[in-house]
């Protein structure tokens, strides 16, 4: 071997463990040193450091949120509805040597975050009834899985930092019975409407006949009223005058009673009858 094959063969070798013997962080990682599986040093700031070659393992993970879509889990509310959940979480590793010796890669990390996500938004979820969950307790809801999941993943060096829900929907076969009772519940309502519709047009009904029947009484007193006082005082009329000349008013009673009596008539009268007195007085 010549003395130049050396040289190449040592310079070589050189830049081998030179190269090998580097590693850079970039900002958005954080990377953790194994020698034969222990942990031998932590870098989370980025920058370039040295490892011993063919000895020491470098892991890298992300230092950056990450997000986790978890599957479409059935979930069962306080009112015994069952809704399909749709969730994410969003992550990120909080302490790379909790993460590493708990759970080693990121695959594994997520399978437990699945896990313990849906396994507290069951327990969450079922506190609440079916409209709590879809309106008004919906962030208060989020906030208490976020809550637990975080404490329950803190020993694994996970930070969750968010839990939200995509959407909640119905089971297919149980859709079309919550639209059969939408249905009968809208028709009941509807029912109950025209029933009070129809008791208050009969209330009014009666309050107008009432109203009616109390004027025309209070008319037909007033007709009477006024009748009465008329005939009242026509027979004080007729009562003066008779006062005045009796004769003359026996005269004009009975000649009344021959225009009214003798008309196309055959009247037979005895001959003390008072209507024959003023024929025995004419000569």
């Amino acid at each position: 071997m010549t003395l130049w094959a050396v040289v190449i063969i040592v310079v070589f070798l050189g830049i081998f463990f030179a190269l090998t013997s580097f590693y850079i962080v970039d900002q958005t990682q954080q990377a953790i040193v194994l020698r034969f599986g222990n942990i031998k040093s932590i870098r989370t700031e980025p920058g370039i450091y040295t490892k011993v070659p063919f000895v020491d393992n470098v892991e890298k993970f992300e230092k950056r949120l990450m997000i986790y879509d978890i599957p479409v889990e059935r979930v069962i509310t306080s009112d015994r509805r069952t809704i399909l959940a749709d969730t994410y979480a969003i992550w990120r590793i909080e302490d790379p040597q909790k993460f590493i010796e708990t759970l080693r890669t990121v695959e594994v990390a997520l399978t437990r975050i699945d896990d313990i996500v849906y396994s507290h938004a069951r327990d969450v979820i079922g506190n609440y009834n079916f409209l709590e969950v879809l309106s008004t307790e919906r962030p208060a809801i989020l906030e208490e899985i976020k809550k637990r999941s975080s404490n329950s993943l803190k020993s694994f060096g996970i930070e969750v930092v968010e839990v939200r829900l995509k959407r909640t929907d119905l089971p297919k076969e149980n859709t079309e019975a919550v639209y059969e009772r939408m249905k009968s519940e809208r028709y009941a309502m509807a029912a109950q409407l025209r029933a009070e519709g129809e008791k208050e047009s009969q209330r009014m009904k009666a309050e107008a006949d009432k109203q009616a029947s109390i004027i025309v009484s209070e008319a037909e007193k007033e007709a009477n009223i006024i009748r009465g006082t008329g005939e009242a005082s026509a027979i004080n009329i007729y009562s003066e005058a008779y006062s005045l000349d009796t004769d003359f008013y026996e005269l004009q009673k009975i000649t009344d009673i021959y225009k009214d009596s003798f008309k196309d008539s055959i009247l037979v009268f005895p001959n003390d009858s008072p209507l024959l007195k003023y024929f025995y007085e004419v000569e």
